[in-house]
């Protein structure tokens, strides 16, 4: 208050009258808008010393100030200073009411007014339309004999914040044809409208307006240009729009970041977030949840821990980002902190902070917690539901997630493609299909992903039929062409033997990526078709910008080792870490190993798993004794045993192989040994498995297998079989 005296005295009032009223003004919307009401009161008692206190100009800021901080006596002390007809102190109380939600008493405020003007209306028409009541609204509105473009775009605004773009757009016509000229807040809520609606070509009309207006340049008017250009995938011109701004503000650079981060350019996103003179939660939010979304957990949880420490109180959105990030590198410690400081801060049974901390506790492997969680929130809406179902299915609590799966009062799509996923994830297939046929059933339309989802399982348990019969319905949605869906149909021919048909999709696709690309070719090698995969994978290389992955390159490796072209793979091999800048893993190695034993190289495999740079595989052993049982090379075979059974006293694979290798040179007795050794570990070999098909019904079958329920009526057939096989060999 010292440096406001000062303020106040270094004007004498007599000489500079003026001033003097013209700083008090000041000062009091100063302490107005920040709330600071002692210093209010003291400037309040100097003016009335100073005998200028019912000065209009000024007694209505000394309202305003009691209004903004609700002292109801000191309002009416002023108000009764006034005449009650004064339209200023009716104007404020209107303003105050609606600011307060009294919406009833402005009206009734509004309806005793002996006169009104234009601010009378248009406090009306916006303060209806902030309380979402568009109805009264509007009807003001039209009965507004002041109808200004400040209460043209009073409406306009409002019908957009309420969600009613297409409205507002028919109201700027309206505004248009009246001769009234836009302002820039119109053209504001006009432009966001446009975006909202993608009426792009409509938004290019209403930008060549606003050129022709000269407001261009306007902030407000830039900014709603960029997030336009966004929406319209004009990443250019957004840029350029940003770029000729000559001021920016947070919003600006919010809108600027936005662009990059749906572009998924984190790299220029970042820079920009960096740049940025000054930001608020929404950027930090944006930022935070754009790492979280991309899988870069680590890279949140630093930002976010930078946020809080630069003082910044984050938002319920920039809350649920962080713990999923926290969920996405099963981070339970410092999640049950966040989940410590939203409950002391009262957003803990927020349903979007709920469905983080469900997502969060059943991914760390305590869906319990996560269902107390769930329990807890007190209106819970379909996103909840799904997490928690979720949760379960991750935990392989299939029965409690399909009970409360049933319990979800209105399933959406991402319901069903939930529990779907569950029943994928945790190997039964079958499952899928039924609760598929379930969903159809419904009425409901599966989305991309469970389409996807159900083509998996159809692909693990080689369905063509049922594969075939989805394909059907995904080209009926003309979903066909997606790249995910295609993507899955291409997996999922490949994967049933039908190579033609896997490749056909693939070859239809307008947009291939990375997955894509990797899916044709690991079916192409895995199906016999080791040339043709090599040749995918140059063709590859030479039309697209796609750049091998690991899968890509270990499909090469396989389809090289398939084909005899030893030397070829090798090269690809020390290719990938000086030409393609993958660190090859044990797999690759393994294959390397298999590549070179199928050839008879069986020296340089064995030396080639001597060299390795960490333990090798049980498989690169098992690889190499599969050579050696081919060529007849029971040296090799009994050193690589010897490690293998090191490496792996429980995998029959190698024993088996060795014993094979034995029984080919004749050495009955180490036979007997290596046999003998075996059951004396519990080791078998691994029973082979076929299934068939049956009326829309698979059935598996395992050797020497009592489980199928009509198993003694198979087993009665075959020795019926193999008796009249018996009786036609004994007649010949």
């Amino acid at each position: 208050m010292a440096t406001t005296s000062r303020t106040i005295w270094d004007i004498n009032p007599k000489k500079r009258f003026k001033a003097y009223v013209q700083t008090c003004v000041s000062l009091l919307k100063k302490f107005s808008n920040q709330g600071l009401i002692t210093q209010g009161n003291v400037l309040h008692a100097h003016l009335i010393k100073k005998g200028i206190s019912s000065q209009k100009y000024i007694a209505s800021n000394l309202l305003i100030l009691y209004l903004n901080c609700r002292k109801f006596a000191a309002i009416d002390q002023i108000v009764k200073e006034f005449d009650g007809s004064d339209l200023v102190v009716h104007n404020c109380l209107i303003s105050a009411n609606i600011q307060w939600g009294n919406l009833d008493q402005a009206r009734t405020l509004f309806d005793e007014m002996p006169e009104r003007n234009e601010v009378s209306w248009t406090a009306l028409i916006s303060g209806f339309m902030k309380h979402g009541r568009v109805g009264e609204s509007m009807w003001y509105f039209e009965r507004n004999p002041f109808q200004n473009v400040v209460s043209w775009t009073a409406a306009i605004s409002g019908l957009v914040r309420n969600g009613l773009n297409f409205e507002a757009l028919k109201l700027f016509f309206r505004l248009l044809e009246s001769g009234v000229r836009p302002n820039d807040v119109t053209y504001t809520s006009v432009l966001r409208a446009c975006g909202e609606l993608r009426e792009f070509g409509l938004g290019m009309s209403v930008l060549g307006l606003v050129v022709i207006s000269g407001f261009e340049h306007y902030l407000s008017v830039s900014n709603s240009l960029i997030t336009l250009s966004l929406r319209m995938g004009e990443i250019d011109l957004a840029r350029r729009v940003f770029d000729q701004m000559e001021k920016r503000d947070v919003v600006s650079w919010t809108a600027i970041l936005d662009v990059y981060v749906e572009t998924g350019d984190l790299r220029e996103a970042r820079r920009i977030f960096d740049q940025m003179p000054e930001r608020n939660e929404i950027s930090w939010s944006v930022m935070i949840a754009r790492y979280s979304q991309s899988g870069y957990g680590e890279e949140a949880l630093k930002l976010f821990s930078k946020m809080v420490w630069e003082g910044f109180k984050p938002n319920v959105s920039c809350f649920a980002c962080t713990l999923s990030a926290l969920a996405s590198l099963k981070a339970l410690s410092a999640g049950i902190n966040i989940h410590g400081h939203t409950i002391k801060i009262g957003i803990n049974k927020d349903v979007f902070i709920g469905s983080s901390l469900i997502d969060l506790y059943c991914k760390c492997g305590n869906p319990d917690d996560g269902r107390l969680v769930f329990d807890l929130i007190s209106e819970k809406n379909v996103v909840c539901w799904n997490s928690i179902v979720g949760g379960y299915s991750v935990n392989g609590r299939l029965e409690e997630a399909k009970e409360l799966f049933e319990l979800i009062p209105e399933k959406n799509d991402v319901s069903w493609g939930t529990i779907i996923a569950g029943y994928l994830e945790n190997g039964q297939s079958e499952k899928v299909l039924e609760i598929f046929n379930t969903l159809l059933l419904s009425g409901q339309t599966p989305n991309k992903s469970t389409f996807s989802s159900v083509l998996c399982a159809c692909a693990s348990i080689a369905s063509l039929d049922k594969g075939m019969n989805v394909h059907g319905k995904i080209i009926k949605l003309g979903i066909q062409y997606d790249i995910f869906v295609g993507t899955a149909l291409t997996d999922m021919y490949a994967k049933c033997g039908d190579i033609g048909s896997s490749k056909q999709v693939f070859e239809r696709m307008p947009e291939k990526n990375e997955i894509s690309w990797t899916v044709m070719l690991q079916g192409l090698a895995e199906s016999g078709f080791a040339e043709e995969s090599l040749m995918l994978f140059e063709e590859m290389e030479r039309t697209s910008e796609v750049a091998p992955n690991e899968l890509m390159l270990l499909s090469v490796l396989f389809a090289c080792s398939h084909c005899g072209l030893v030397d070829k793979g090798l090269r690809y091999f020390i290719s990938m870490e000086k030409v393609y800048g993958i660190k090859p893993k044990g797999i690759h190695y393994t294959c390397v190993v298999d590549l070179l034993s199928r050839s008879g190289r069986l020296n340089e495999a064995e030396e080639f798993i001597r060299t390795m740079p960490f333990q090798p595989e049980a498989n690169a052993f098992t690889a190499l004794l599969s050579g050696c049982n081919k060529y007849k090379d029971a040296k090799i075979a009994e050193r690589t045993a010897k490690k293998l059974w090191e490496l792996a006293e429980k995998n029959s694979a190698g024993y088996v192989l060795l014993s094979n290798i034995y029984a080919s040179a004749g050495r009955w007795i180490d036979v007997s040994n290596i046999r003998k050794f075996m059951r004396e570990r519990g080791l078998k070999k691994s029973g082979g498995c076929s299934w068939v098909e049956v009326r829309n019904q698979v059935h598996s079958f395992y050797s020497e297998d009592g489980s199928h329920f009509q198993s003694d009526e198979i087993y009665g057939t075959l020795q019926l079989l193999r008796s009249e096989m018996l009786g036609i060999e004994t007649q010949q």
